[in-house]
């Protein structure tokens, strides 16, 4: 299979239109803060009344970070959410191997679900602190490696510096 075609957007994620958006989400599944909170008020009650339901039937003590579940969409233009919970940047600790699995497991989740377009955020990159020039080069990275089935990865970024990183990180020819 052919890799996807990795695109950039400055703007926000609550308005793609694709078969699945990723939610940086925490690990409690209730929504938050940053993009968590804008996907559950623009998206409505639907999304949080099915992760209360795996948060009871599956995930009591909180998704593990790395990990990623799917939700539907509710009142979002896509079809599916996709919820993982990033790592907390640390200052001396090569948490890197998590942020690169937030990435995997959602494409996971979504190929699963049939997902052909995906969105991510700059997941871990807000309250979470992670450097967005190393977040970018994992994200893109991890996508490159496990992005195939999948006609479209689209980054969507909320300001300039995190596009310029993000750009700064994609081969050359993408």
């Amino acid at each position: 299979m052919a890799k996807p075609n990795i695109t950039l957007v400055q703007g926000d994620i609550t308005e793609q239109d694709v078969d699945a958006v990723v939610n940086a989400a925490n690990s409690s599944l209730l929504g938050g803060g940053g993009v968590d909170g804008a996907i559950h008020r623009r998206g409505g009650p639907d999304i949080l009344a099915e992760c209360r339901r795996l948060r009871a039937s599956r995930y009591g003590g909180g998704l593990p970070v790395g990990h990623a579940v799917a939700t539907t969409a509710g009142k979002l233009p896509a079809r599916w959410v996709v919820h993982t919970v990033g790592p907390v940047w640390e200052p001396g600790e090569d948490r890197s191997a998590l942020l690169a699995s937030c990435h995997r497991e959602s494409l996971r989740a979504a190929r699963e679900l049939g997902a052909r377009t995906i969105a991510f955020p700059a997941v871990s990159t807000g309250v979470f602190r992670w450097p967005v020039e190393d977040a970018a080069r994992i994200a893109v990275g991890a996508v490159l490696e496990e992005g195939e089935g999948f006609t479209e990865v689209r980054f969507v970024l909320f300001d300039q510096r995190a596009y310029d990183a993000f750009a700064a990180a994609l081969p050359s020819g993408h």
